[in-house]
């Protein structure tokens, strides 16, 4: 099997991590049957890597009920990370996607108060881009970023107008077709600003969500008009949308189905 840039990958290992995050999203112990059932694994391989990640105290294994459960093992690998600020956990990803697909990423921090806060922000090198500063702060419903917000929470459209009209845009959307992009990201999770919160940029956004599904952190892409493709903005969304759901699970324990935005 191989990745998307055509690297070999081990399966024994994929299969091994995703038995690590069924047993993370479960909660509870499993059987190593149900286990091998949900992951899609054979019984018999679903069983040695079981007993493998056991015997290195990755899981636990109860003897009597015959389950298996998250070991204490992973604390170990888990402890320097404990404490960290989010922000340098995700800028490893975030500049990868910048280098990759060639563009500017911005880093937001979505507040209490329906506003989001530039926290960080990454940059391919030798490209011309728009700067933003650090700190400035934007209504929540604002650009690519607040068409994904008003999805993830599931706002009706009397909701979303009033959002919308919070906004102070540039080329402003008509409300229909801003409310269309709201219902297409309830299920891609991403969603792009064309040219109408800033006249000459497009944006394409994702957000990560906390394990109580609010709405924590925003990351868009920043071009000038011309820059990318229509086809190249839908791989950036893509990008975006699959570091959001790492982010979701890895920095802020949602548990995260398969398929869902």
């Amino acid at each position: 099997m191989l990745d998307d840039n055509g690297q070999k990958l081990v399966p024994a290992v994929q299969n091994a991590m995703i038995i690590l995050r069924l047993l993370a999203a479960s909660g509870s112990p499993l059987g190593a049957t149900q286990i091998a059932r949900e992951a899609g694994l054979n019984v018999s391989s679903a069983f040695n890597i079981l007993r493998t990640l056991s015997h290195e105290g990755l899981l636990s294994f109860d003897p009597e009920a015959k389950t298996y459960r998250i070991g204490m093992g992973l604390m170990e690998f888990a402890a320097p990370l404990l404490g960290a600020n989010p922000a340098d956990l995700i800028r490893p990803t975030m500049m990868a996607i910048a280098q990759e697909h060639q563009v500017a990423i911005a880093l937001w921090q979505i507040t209490a108060n329906e506003r989001v806060v530039l926290i960080d922000r990454f940059t391919a090198p030798d490209i011309v881009h728009a700067m933003i500063s650090r700190s400035s702060r934007l209504p929540v419903f604002a650009g690519a970023i607040g068409r994904t917000y008003a999805a993830s929470l599931g706002l009706d459209k009397t909701q979303t107008r009033k959002g919308f009209d919070s906004v102070r845009w540039q080329d402003a959307p008509d409300f229909e077709a801003y409310w269309a992009d709201v219902l297409a990201a309830r299920d891609s999770g991403v969603a792009q600003d064309r040219s109408n919160l800033f006249r000459g940029l497009d944006m394409v956004a994702a957000l990560a969500r906390d394990a109580n599904d609010v709405p924590r952190l925003g990351m868009s892409s920043i071009t000038i008009i011309g820059q990318q493709t229509d086809a190249s903005l839908v791989r950036v969304g893509a990008a975006l949308a699959e570091a959001a759901r790492e982010i979701e699970r890895s920095v802020f324990g949602r548990a995260v189905e398969a398929g869902s935005p």
